[in-house]
């Protein structure tokens, strides 16, 4: 059965009681030293609580919607998910080096896609019992309580978390500069950081994944801010690439200021 076009509440009540399934599963392996292996040449790790989460949610949610596409991380791509109108996006722990590393922040992140763009996004950090919810008309929670992206302050520099090498000059571009918040291992919960006012804006590198974006690009949205290109458009997923260029994320108010201070980053 698909959700009717105006009301995507009950795939969210399936994303989040899936992704607090698969963040259970993972919380088995957490700080026990699972098996690791690596990809892409050497460069990603996975390890066993990334394959186990996966496949939680592969069950609870295809059993669930069984004419949904499937994209995720862990899984490998099946093309027929573009002939699909709705796909699930999944990272099943999106910040795998950190989990590896023992460290809290890492989060399952789990998106219904919608001829291209989010229409119920989870993030669900359990280490850090921490649950980040949106659908398409609602608003963004955090733990049941309604978030909020902050507002532009002219007393203070822009709490930003940008990766050192693209704060080159940024200083200066962004009113009143830039105060840099230290790493954030999972691109998804830096993301929703910014959705929660916890910091103002993010850049992010290019070649981020679907699956990293799109549950906190819900998120984002629904709490007031954007996640866009450097030319200021929106994403669109579930594409035959699933990796993006250059983006910029902020609040509404700061957006546009700040697309216009980092566009000569694109391309990192």
């Amino acid at each position: 059965m698909t959700s009717p076009a105006n009301d995507w509440t009950a795939d969210l009540d399936l994303l989040t009681a899936a992704a607090r399934l698969a963040g259970a599963r993972a919380l088995e392996f957490f700080r026990k030293g699972p098996e690791v292996w690596w990809k892409n040449g050497g460069h990603s790790p996975v390890s066993a609580a990334d394959f186990a989460a996966n496949d939680i949610l592969k069950k609870e949610l295809l059993s669930a919607r069984p004419n949904y596409g499937w994209l995720s991380e862990e899984t490998d791509d099946d093309a027929g998910r573009l002939d699909c109108e709705t796909v699930f996006v999944i990272d099943p722990i999106d910040g795998t080096r950190a989990f590896i590393a023992g460290k809290d922040i890492w989060c399952v992140s789990a998106a219904v896609v919608h001829r291209g763009r989010p229409v119920a996004g989870v993030l669900f950090a359990p280490s850090l019992d921490e649950l980040f919810t949106a659908a398409l008309d609602g608003v963004a929670l955090k733990n049941g309580e309604p978030i909020r992206v902050t507002e532009p302050d002219a007393d203070r520099p822009t709490r930003m978390a940008v990766p050192e090498d693209m704060l080159r000059d940024l200083d200066r571009r962004v009113s009143g500069g830039v105060h840099r918040i230290s790493h954030v291992p999972s691109l998804a919960y830096r993301l929703a950081m910014v959705a929660d006012g916890r910091i103002d804006a993010t850049l992010v590198k290019r070649n981020a994944h679907d699956w990293d974006l799109a549950a906190a690009d819900l998120i984002l949205a629904r709490a007031g801010g954007s996640l866009v290109t450097l030319d200021g458009e929106a994403l669109s997923y579930n594409r035959p690439n699933v990796s993006h260029e250059t983006l910029a994320a902020a609040g509404l108010s700061r957006l546009s200021s700040l697309v216009d201070a980092s566009r000569h980053l694109a391309g990192h």
